[in-house]
């Protein structure tokens, strides 16, 4: 299926306290992301990069969620942007930045008719709140505010209420959850398929599992942190953690995830350049894209 694909930057790296992934998007594009969907036969627009304020700029912040007035503006103009994409038929495709964007993307499905399922492909459940977070790094909310958690300043972007229920999403690749984070998931009911699922079982049966656990849904959205990946494989990464997909892992997710006809639009976050070995994560989430929309060995 030839897609009309539109790529928005998000230079923000204010949902955390590591400098570096306000420069993803530009990794990104020299990685060759639109030469890459274009080879596949879609039509790609780059729309360039949203406004976000630099750190620099902001007062300093200690409170349990920094930056969050700036941070759910920038995720408010991510809603608008991505909302269009979707008016007009379009694949929104953006790239972070951090994973604080992703409250915008999922918003817009959201109020573009619902219906839609989260793969949360992460080293982390980012399922924190202001009352539980060890280190107020909003990053590291996202998908809790997606699901009604947290400040009103993000949980009320596009419609007021929830944008997910627990049937709704999945994580996959999760290694690295914070205890009272890891409390609040099992409360709430998400499935969170770990690394050890994937090494139990495998790649395949994973993926299938989550896809039969939303196939009641019309649409996916994918939000791709990088940071999922082992960091042998990604090494620019803010967060990174031990034991994470291999090339091929994360390939097959992908892979799969395109054969079920589903993917409506895609956010690649937390690509840090500065701690990257000649742009290896970039280029890794392009091929990533790239075999999210359609590329195929044979």
């Amino acid at each position: 299926m030839n897609r009309n694909i539109r790529i928005f930057g998000v230079p923000m790296d204010l949902g955390q306290r590591r400098r570096g992934v306000d420069m993803g998007p530009s990794a990104l594009r020299y990685a060759g992301v639109d030469d890459a969907l274009r080879r596949l036969g879609h039509t790609v627009h780059d729309n360039g990069n949203l406004i976000v304020p630099l750190p620099e700029n902001e007062p300093p912040d200690d409170s349990r969620a920094r930056h969050l007035h700036s941070i759910s503006s920038v995720c408010r103009d991510v809603y608008s942007r991505a909302l269009t994409c979707l008016e007009h038929d379009e694949t929104a495709v953006f790239l972070g930045g951090d994973h604080s964007i992703s409250i915008g993307t999922v918003s817009a499905m959201d109020t573009h008719g619902g219906n839609v399922g989260v793969f949360w492909v992460d080293a982390h459940g980012d399922f924190n709140t202001p009352e539980i977070t060890p280190s107020g790094n909003i990053h590291g909310m996202a998908l809790a505010a997606l699901m009604g958690r947290g400040p009103k300043e993000l949980t009320g972007i596009g419609r007021e209420r929830a944008k997910l229920k627990p049937s709704e999403v999945v994580i996959i690749g999760a290694r690295d959850l914070d205890p009272a984070e890891r409390v609040a998931l099992r409360e709430a009911g998400v499935l969170v398929i770990t690394m050890r699922d994937i090494d139990e079982r495998g790649m395949s049966a994973a993926a299938h599992q989550a896809l039969e656990r939303l196939s009641n849904l019309k649409k996916l959205h994918i939000s791709l942190d990088m940071d999922s990946l082992d960091p042998m494989e990604a090494p620019g990464v803010g967060t990174p953690v031990p034991g994470g997909l291999t090339y091929r892992e994360a390939h097959l997710l992908m892979e799969i995830l395109a054969d079920s006809g589903k993917v409506a639009s895609l956010d690649i976050v937390e690509v840090n350049p500065i701690l990257d070995d000649r742009n290896r994560t970039a280029k890794l989430g392009v091929e990533l894209a790239a075999s999210l929309f359609g590329q195929r060995i044979l």
